[in-house]
């Protein structure tokens, strides 16, 4: 198939694009939020071809995958057609509801007969409110990395997008509370500066932004363990990554980490003094922290592997087009 869809979320977008079609990604002069084109920090294959907008406007399209209320009207406008109604269309959810009505939160696709809301976890379809609009899910899958974890670096990993803006939804207010054990290593877009934001010093912790993904992955496995702190957010991939990798991982029982995260050697609670007190002993016992990572890493490859995640979207993708 010929596949239309804007690159919005990078990890995901590298994952889907490792499929068996080709991978339409519109790319415009400013290289804005609607024409980002292919990735410059993740590695996708020839197959996701950049196209501009005129180019839509006779491209050969199958379906068009959406995941902004408002690439409907900006697909109609480049292509011609009308996305559900001239041609298959299928809308990604990645997020959580945040419209402060949880967990009565209505979904903008709510009520429509003209496409499918396919969510990325269960817990994002179970909060949203989509009316009589079809939906379904396809579990996260990643692009294993290469990069196996050997922890011999006694800190503390964290990934995180835009930690200051976005505040107690990633959990940054409580990592000066995780420097106190270890010091911590916090990887993403945004992330320079935070130890002056958070009043921290430079030793305790070490912002490091905008790594290419290969290049975070290698550090990441130094490290030995990974914080995942977010309250209210859609599953993370890094956390996936971190955990094919074979780090262990201290996480907080929200959202669909409580799927992710097997039970066991890794830590996974609501309660923040537990976490801490994992943390301290993932610092302090290397072998704990070894065989907790093992056990993610088997429970990682197990539900989210690139072959499972490409061939429930290839089901999918065949029963709008074809069915």
């Amino acid at each position: 198939m010929n596949i239309l869809l804007w690159h919005v979320h990078g990890s995901w977008t590298t994952s889907f694009v490792h499929g068996k079609h080709r991978y339409l990604i519109p790319a415009t002069p400013d290289r804005g939020p609607y024409g980002l084109g292919r990735a410059r920090t993740y590695t996708w294959p020839e197959s996701a071809a950049e196209v501009s907008p005129e180019q839509l406007r006779t491209a050969d399209v199958d379906l068009v995958i959406l995941q902004r209320p408002e690439e409907i009207e900006l697909a109609e406008q480049w292509l011609g057609r009308r996305p559900g109604r001239d041609l298959p269309a299928v809308y990604v959810e990645h997020n959580t509801p945040k419209d402060g009505q949880v967990p009565n939160s209505r979904h903008p696709m709510a009520d429509r007969d003209d496409l499918l809301v396919a969510h990325v976890t269960a817990f994002n379809e179970l909060f949203w409110d989509t009316g009589t609009t079809r939906t379904t899910v396809v579990d996260h899958g990643i692009v294993a990395p290469t990069t196996a974890w050997t922890g011999e670096l006694d800190r503390l990993a964290v990934v995180i997008n835009e930690p200051v803006r976005r505040w107690r939804v990633t959990g940054t207010d409580l990592l000066p509370r995780f420097a106190e054990i270890a010091p911590l290593d916090v990887f993403g877009m945004k992330v320079a500066g935070l130890a002056e934001h958070l009043g921290l010093p430079a030793d305790r912790l070490t912002s490091h932004d905008d790594v290419p993904q290969h290049r975070m992955h290698a550090e990441l496995a130094r490290r030995r363990a990974y914080l995942h702190l977010c309250r209210w957010t859609s599953l993370g991939l890094s956390l996936i990554e971190a955990m094919t990798m074979g780090m262990p991982v201290v996480a907080l029982a929200t959202t669909e980490a409580v799927m992710a995260v097997p039970p066991g050697g890794n830590a996974l609670s609501t309660r923040v003094e537990a976490l801490l007190t994992a943390a301290a002993r993932f610092v302090a016992e290397p072998q704990r922290a070894r065989e907790a990572g093992a056990e993610a890493r088997a429970a990682a490859r197990e539900r989210y592997g690139l072959d499972r995640f490409l061939t429930d979207w290839d089901r999918l993708l065949e029963e709008e087009v074809c069915g």
